[in-house]
């Protein structure tokens, strides 16, 4: 790729807009993965979220960081408007259509929507542009910030008072910012050490940071 194009893939307006069949593609495969970790962490989630150490029931909010990460990744590979977004609730879906599905049903993609908007709402405000380990944490915080004031409504309603919906939101942002903020962004530069990220910013990055 010449640096012109990488010049225009990371800074016009056209480079940042427009979706390559691979950029497509590359949200597909993620969904996938991901979807599929999705519905084994909803299993297992079932029984860790039923031991003593959560019976105070807002510290569940410690369990949903994974399924905050294909926001963030999506978000930090493809970096283009929507990306964080549309992978997010594209590996809802599959989480939700693997035989057996999860006990949250299809209404996994109304979650799926509100943690991918929150992650997307962090790259958004930067335009796009910035994509390091504080911006990842914060899109992995802000996920499962939106994602808990979700939860309080959908699931919660009635059951916390104000303090426990407030515990609930800082466990699921710190959940999200740990798990699927800083883990999203180490996966993120393992991936681009493997050089399967040669065609998105953080391969391109890796490769400059080690040019001879």
């Amino acid at each position: 790729m010449s640096s012109a194009t990488v010049r225009e893939d990371s800074t016009s307006i056209t480079g940042l807009v427009r979706y390559r069949t691979i950029d497509l593609v590359t949200i597909a495969t993620l969904a996938v993965a991901l979807g599929v970790t999705f519905w084994a962490w909803g299993k297992a989630y079932a029984g860790l979220s039923a031991l003593a150490a959560f019976s105070y029931l807002p510290s569940v909010g410690l369990l949903s960081g994974p399924w905050l990460l294909a926001g963030v990744l999506g978000g930090l590979i493809i970096r283009r408007p929507g990306a964080a977004l549309a992978t997010e609730i594209a590996a809802a879906a599959v989480s939700g259509l693997v035989p057996g599905g999860t006990e949250w049903g299809m209404s996994v993609l109304v979650s799926g929507f509100w943690q991918g908007l929150g992650a997307e709402l962090v790259v958004a405000v930067l335009l796009y542009r910035r994509f390091g380990l504080p911006v990842a944490v914060l899109m992995g915080a802000v996920a499962g910030a939106v994602e808990s004031v979700y939860e309080w409504f959908a699931y919660y309603e009635g059951v916390f008072d104000t303090g426990d919906r407030l515990a609930h939101l800082g466990f699921f942002a710190l959940s999200g910012a740990v798990v699927a903020g800083a883990g999203g962004w180490l996966l993120t530069r393992a991936l681009a050490r493997a050089g399967v990220l040669d065609a998105f910013g953080p391969g391109r990055e890796h490769l400059a940071r080690h040019e001879v």
